[in-house]
């Protein structure tokens, strides 16, 4: 079994990153990036503060908007028509999930799709299902470097993604059959998980339940990366993959914290750089 380092690998994405954004700014160009943030979600006050941290490493501009729990949906879609507008801005994130009142489908309906660096608004999500796209979900681009970083070829390995939501399954899916994997989509209604899982050279877990994959559901010698972020019975950070039990069955394996999570911001830099070129006309 190895380990795959998610933090090694978002570094060196990292790193690229900056060298490509100081080539930008001898062109005049910085990359920038806005954050809106409504409400005081814990959980997403920290991802705002590592985004923040990942801009300044990467040389970006960076702007936060926190916007009180009680904000109006119109005076949330006045401030991304305002942002769409601004030129030092090339990336635009609306931290999920909003307040109840708010609708999060209106919010990324109206981000430019140019802007969308979380590759959510519905152009992007039909460019990425043809295979056509300027921006990838970050989660699951990441998923694709740390798996790229095994060095081992997807070309015709049998593929199982267990979950099938818009932010991670679905697109998680496109990713892997773009570079040749046989995929199979499963989740909470699948009959019999354990025997479409147990021929899964490459296994994405995303199911939000906290070490939902055991040993007897993977194949031996099996690429096995876990999306999850739970907490298990001590209240202790886990993934979805009963990490302890697995490991050993594996050629590779993602740890949780420290496999998927430093990956999506990495990747957003990516997108937020992407986009900066797009807007300038330099790609």
């Amino acid at each position: 079994m190895a380990l795959i380092d998610g933090k090694a690998v978002s570094l060196q994405v990292k790193q690229q990153v900056k060298q490509e954004c100081d080539k930008l700014k001898t062109k005049g160009v910085t990359p920038g990036l806005a954050v809106i943030i409504v409400g005081d979600d814990p959980a997403s006050q920290v991802y705002v503060r590592n985004k923040e941290k990942a801009c300044e490493e990467c040389g970006f501009y960076s702007v936060k908007y926190a916007l009180d729990a009680d904000t109006t949906q119109s005076k949330l879609n006045a401030l991304i028509d305002k942002l769409n507008k601004d030129e030092k801005i090339n990336g635009i994130l609306c931290q999920l999930p909003l307040p109840k009142h708010l609708d999060d489908k209106e919010v990324i309906n109206r981000i430019d799709p140019i802007k969308d660096v979380d590759a959510f608004h519905p152009v992007n999500v039909g460019a990425i299902m043809i295979g056509d796209y300027n921006f990838l979900p970050c989660t699951p681009a990441g998923v694709m470097e740390l798996i790229h970083s095994t060095g081992v070829d997807v070309t015709g390995k049998k593929a199982v993604v267990i979950g099938r939501s818009n932010i991670v399954g679905k697109p998680m899916a496109m990713l892997l059959l773009h570079e040749n994997a046989t995929v199979e989509i499963t989740h909470s209604k699948t009959l019999d998980l354990k025997s479409i899982t147990k021929e899964a050279d490459i296994l994405v877990a995303a199911i939000g339940r906290a070490k939902f994959v055991t040993a007897d559901m993977v194949k031996n010698g099996a690429i096995v990366i876990d999306v999850g972020m739970n907490r298990d019975e001590n209240g202790k950070l886990c993934g979805d993959v009963d990490f302890e039990n697995v490991k050993d069955k594996c050629s590779f394996i993602t740890p949780v914290p420290g496999g998927v999570g430093p990956m999506t911001i990495s990747m957003l830099m990516r997108n937020t750089l992407t986009a900066a070129k797009l807007q300038n006309g330099l790609i």
